[in-house]
């Protein structure tokens, strides 16, 4: 009797551990699956407001990537690149985009590789790949990097601050920003060992220490994606000159309400 209940308890043990282990294989091989959500549509049938023109910019490996300009005067204003999050399409941002008309400020808003139409898989170097390429486009069209403000949403902020090293650009945005994918990813699967698995890490805690230049860091305290600790976070630990916007009601879409278009508006007009 006693041989048998301890070949059970054997038994389940071993059942539970091959479990476990098939779960983290799944997981190590579907992690992007899991990560970007190109299908996804939070569109609410919003229209654009503000004059854009589709453009097309290749990547240096060969990939063709959507984008929407709106350009107002490129000598008189800075330009905001605008890198987007994890999920959806570019007109799922229509209702943000639909505020620059009003400022004295350019844009251009890409949509990653595998997004929007575009060809290939997302991943953090082809991430990389597609903002480099963003900004050798505008280069050739006559802008400095000093006359670009990198702009990241979520997962853009991973990109955004990648590329801000360089302290040359005029500023920087940053929208509910994570510190790092593994500390993102752990507060959804706390029993799964991500920093071992995790492919795509977005460093963001460790490059806001490199980065000089301007910083605004927009985060709302009911986010459920992104802790609300993880932008606060980076506020504090991001160097001066640095700006904050943080609502008590904001969840990870943020509101772009008035005070919130305000406080854009003022910290764009601080760096022209």
């Amino acid at each position: 009797m006693k041989l048998k209940r301890r070949n059970f308890y054997l038994e389940l043990i071993i059942g539970i551990v091959v479990v476990y282990l098939s779960v983290l294989i799944l997981l190590f091989i579907f992690q992007r699956n899991l990560m970007y959500h190109p299908l996804e549509n939070n569109y609410s049938g919003d229209k654009l407001k503000v004059e854009v023109e589709k453009v097309n910019i290749v990547t240096s490996d060969n990939l063709n990537l959507l984008g929407w300009l709106h350009k107002k005067d490129f000598n008189k204003f800075k330009t905001i690149v605008y890198f987007h999050g994890n999920a959806g399409t570019l007109e799922n941002r229509i209702h943000k985009l639909n505020h620059f008309k009003d400022m004295n400020v350019n844009f251009l808003i890409i949509a990653w590789r595998g997004f929007s139409g575009n060809k290939g898989k997302p991943s953090e170097k082809g991430l990389y790949t597609d903002a480099s390429s963003v900004i050798l486009w505008l280069k050739k069209l006559g802008l400095k990097e000093n006359d670009i403000i990198l702009y990241g949403e979520s997962l853009g902020t991973g990109v955004a601050t990648e590329i801000a090293q360089s302290n040359n650009y005029a500023g920087l945005v940053l929208e509910t920003p994570f510190t790092s994918m593994v500390e993102a990813a752990k507060n959804f699967y706390p029993y799964i060992p991500v920093s071992i698995l995790l492919r795509d890490r977005y460093d963001n805690k460790n490059k806001i220490k490199n980065i000089n230049i301007p910083v605004l860091v927009m985060h709302g305290e009911i986010d459920q994606i992104v802790p609300f600790w993880m932008g606060k976070k980076i506020y504090e630990i991001a160097n001066q000159p640095k700006y904050s916007y943080f609502t008590k009601y904001d969840d990870h879409m943020m509101e772009y309400d008035e005070n919130l278009v305000f406080t854009l508006k003022k910290f764009i007009e601080s760096l022209n």
